[in-house]
């Protein structure tokens, strides 16, 4: 499965934790693989990211921060599906 969303967070942030919830029962709902990166644990994501977090990356580009539409995630991953599914 290849990895196509990207979560970046960080560890006690409750806005994170419902869009971990939100973006995990999209990808899983769709097949499509995601992962979570945390801004403390690396300095680049956190020079972009800390006033943006959670931040939702398809494809490398923001796709959505601060909170997870999951109807507007499940349209944009639907609609590129066939794009980035090599």
């Amino acid at each position: 499965m290849t990895t196509r969303v990207t979560l970046v967070g960080k560890p006690d942030c409750h806005l994170c934790h419902e869009a971990r919830e939100q973006v995990a029962k999209v990808c899983d709902e769709l097949g499509i693989g995601w992962q979570e990166l945390s801004i403390l644990e690396d300095p680049g994501l956190y020079d972009e990211y800390w006033e943006k977090i959670p931040v939702v990356l398809i494809d490398g580009r923001i796709h959505d921060y601060w909170r997870v539409d999951p109807q507007r995630l499940r349209r944009a991953l639907s609609d590129n599906r066939s794009v980035s599914s090599d």
